[in-house]
Formats: C-alpha cells, sequence, structure tokens
C-alpha cells in the first residue's frame, strides 16, 4: 500500500500507516486526511501536532484517548469530552489521528 503526494509514491503498512516517519509532511497529512474524508482545521492539526510531539519527544509515548481528552481539554483552556475528539476523529482520535500524523500503529493495548 502507498500514499501518493507530488507524483512520489510514500510507502505505507497494510493499514495504511507510514512505514518511515521521515516521509511525513503536512502534505502527505492533508493526502491521509482526504482518503478518510476529513478536512483538517486548526483543532485537528492541534490534536495531530500534540501525539507527534509526544511520539518524538517522549519516547515513543502513544497517549491513549482519556489522556487525549485532559490534554486538549488544557491546551484549548476548556473541559472536552472523549466525543469532542471523536467528532474531530471519528474511527478512533488516537488512531485515527497518530495515522494522519505518520506516526507507527498503536500497539498499545485495550483498557486504561
Amino acid at each position: 500500500m502507498a500514499v501518493i503526494v507530488d507524483g512520489k509514491e510514500i510507502e505505507t503498512t497494510p493499514n495504511g500507516y507510514l512505514v518511515n516517519l521521515e516521509d511525513w509532511n503536512e502534505q502527505v497529512a492533508q493526502v491521509i486526511a482526504e482518503q478518510e474524508k476529513i478536512e483538517l482545521t486548526d483543532k485537528h492539526w492541534d490534536v495531530i501536532n500534540y501525539l507527534r510531539d509526544e511520539y518524538i519527544n517522549n519516547g515513543g509515548n502513544q497517549p491513549n484517548t482519556r489522556t487525549m481528552v485532559k490534554d486538549m481539554s488544557k491546551k484549548w483552556g476548556q473541559k472536552i469530552t472523549a466525543k469532542d475528539l471523536y467528532n474531530l476523529f471519528p474511527l478512533d482520535p488516537s488512531k485515527q489521528a497518530g495515522r494522519i500524523g505518520g506516526l507507527p500503529e498503536s500497539r498499545r493495548k485495550g483498557g486504561y
């Protein structure tokens, strides 16, 4: 499987995650988001950049939705719920936003 950006083929896993983190840029994110029928807003970018920062600068951390709700509530200065994140990324905020953000597929187990 692959994503085509400006005529360049970027390799992905069978689940649509980039094989190489270094292949990601905002244009790649736009293409993946379009494939998933998501129009990226500032809030989408906040979540994507938050997940990228956690992964790249925090030892590969991939926060679950519950942690994302807490951290995005702080960032946005208002209490949000998981529903708010699912409205942005309906297939699963941590996984779908991570895929659009070029991160590897989460190997996190279920639960909290």
